[in-house]
C-alpha cells in the first residue's frame, strides 16, 4: 500500500513538474519575442519584373526581427529607386542590393534600354548633324531629312518629332565632370517598327540631321484645384 501511495504521489509530482516547465519555457519565449529588436527593411509592394526600372510606388517598407535579416537587404527608398532589377522581384519580398542595377551597370547592354515593342536603330550623323557632337543619351531629337527634289533643288520635312536617344557612338550614359571627350560618327534611336524602317530609307535616300529639344521644364507646377477651376 505505501510502494502505490509513493508511485502516485511521485506521478503526481512528475506531472506537476512539466506543466510548471511549459509555462516557464512560454513565459520565456514570449518575453524574448517582446524583447527582440525589430528593423525596418524596404520591399516590393507589388511584383516587380526583371530589367524592370524601380519607382517609389513600387515598393513598401516592411517590419522585421533584426536577428532574421538577410545582410544585403536594403532599408533606405533612395538605394532603390531608379534602379533596375537584376531578377522577377515577387510582391512582400525583401529588395536585396546583389539584386539591383544602375545605369552604368548596365552601359553594355543597349537591349535593356529598349522599351517594350520598340526598336533600336543606328544612323550616321557627322559633326553638324549631330548637332556639334552635343548630343547625349536620354535626349529628344526631331529627325530631318533632306532628299534630291527636282533639278538640283533639296527637299527637306520633319520625319520624326521628339524621339529618344539611346546612344552617341558607344557611349549609352551621359557625360560626367572629368570624362575624356570622344567624337563620334553615329546616334541610336529609339522608335517603332515603322519608324525604324522609314528613318534607314531616308538616310540611304538623303542626309539625316538633328534637333535638339530642351530639357528644361518651364512649365508653371500645377496649383491644386486648378483642374477644377478649368
Amino acid at each position: 500500500m505505501r510502494t502505490k501511495l509513493v508511485l502516485v504521489l511521485a506521478i503526481a509530482m512528475g506531472v506537476v513538474t512539466t506543466v510548471l516547465f511549459y509555462q516557464y519555457m512560454s513565459q520565456y519565449q514570449a518575453e524574448a519575442a517582446v524583447n527582440e529588436e525589430m528593423i525596418e527593411i524596404v520591399a516590393a509592394a507589388e511584383p516587380i519584373a526583371r530589367n524592370e526600372r524601380i519607382t517609389a510606388s513600387k515598393l513598401t517598407m516592411l517590419r522585421v526581427p533584426e536577428l532574421g535579416v538577410h545582410s544585403n537587404a536594403v532599408k533606405d527608398f533612395t538605394l532603390v529607386e531608379g534602379k533596375l532589377a537584376d531578377a522577377d522581384i515577387a510582391a512582400g519580398e525583401p529588395i536585396l542590393s546583389h539584386r539591383l542595377k544602375d545605369e552604368k551597370d548596365e552601359a553594355l547592354f543597349v537591349s535593356r534600354k529598349v522599351k517594350e515593342g520598340l526598336r533600336a536603330v543606328s544612323v550616321g550623323v557627322n559633326f553638324v548633324q549631330s548637332i556639334s557632337n552635343l548630343t547625349e543619351p536620354e535626349d529628344y531629337v526631331d529627325v530631318i531629312v533632306s532628299t534630291p527634289g527636282e533639278g538640283e533643288k533639296m527637299e527637306t520635312e520633319l520625319l520624326f518629332e521628339k524621339v529618344r536617344v539611346l546612344a552617341v557612338g558607344r557611349r549609352m550614359i551621359e557625360t560626367e565632370e572629368g570624362d575624356v571627350y570622344a567624337e563620334y560618327s553615329s546616334v541610336t534611336l529609339e522608335l517603332n517598327r515603322d519608324q525604324s524602317v522609314k528613318l534607314v530609307n531616308a538616310e540611304e535616300n538623303g542626309n539625316i540631321h538633328l534637333s535638339l529639344h530642351s530639357r528644361v521644364n518651364e512649365e508653371p507646377p500645377a496649383v491644386e484645384g486648378e483642374a477644377a477651376v478649368k
